[in-house]
């Protein structure tokens, strides 16, 4: 008993060397990233012609290679993503969908091989796609094109197609 006395006193009732502090714990909710399609994107009306193309820029200046442009009837257009969230917020942009445009029952049938263009700027671009934005005062617009390719012996017909844009803060 004795030398559980003196360990006491030699040591003390508590660790003289120990230090403590706190920290404070914190987290903010933000707006929810947003993506609403405003625009369509619309090739308009064409003939074959001897086999070729038709682009729709990013900012729905049409041109066409090989093909028959028709100017009656047609209003082409880029497609326009409108998105929204939390104020200077980066963010990133995934493409998925239909590859080819079809005509037919339950797109079966004829098909066109479809090539996306996007940007950020609607500056008419006519190549490459956009992976990446960042949002001014919670708001960003993505701008759709496209080079659809046109067979000579194209069947006549509506064809149609879908392109999704997926956005994700970073």
């Amino acid at each position: 008993m004795l030398a559980s006395v003196v360990a006491i006193g030699a040591f003390g009732a508590s660790n003289s060397f120990a230090a403590a502090t706190s920290t404070t714990a914190t987290g903010t909710v933000i707006v929810p990233i947003a993506i609403a399609k405003s625009a369509d994107l619309v090739f308009g009306k064409f003939a074959p012609g001897a086999g070729g193309s038709v682009t729709v820029s990013t900012s729905g200046a049409r041109t066409g290679s090989g093909v028959i442009l028709s100017s009656v009837g047609s209003s082409p257009t880029a497609a326009k993503f409108d998105v929204t969230g939390d104020g200077a917020a980066t963010y990133s942009i995934t493409w998925s969908g239909d590859t080819e445009l079809s005509t037919g029952a339950g797109g079966v049938g004829e098909t066109m091989a479809l090539a996306r263009i996007s940007d950020l700027t609607g500056s008419n671009a006519t190549s490459g796609e956009v992976t990446s934005g960042t949002l001014t005062a919670g708001a960003q617009s993505i701008y759709l094109g496209g080079v659809m390719t046109v067979g000579a012996a194209q069947v006549t017909g509506d064809y149609t197609g879908s392109v999704t844009a997926t956005v994700e803060y970073n």
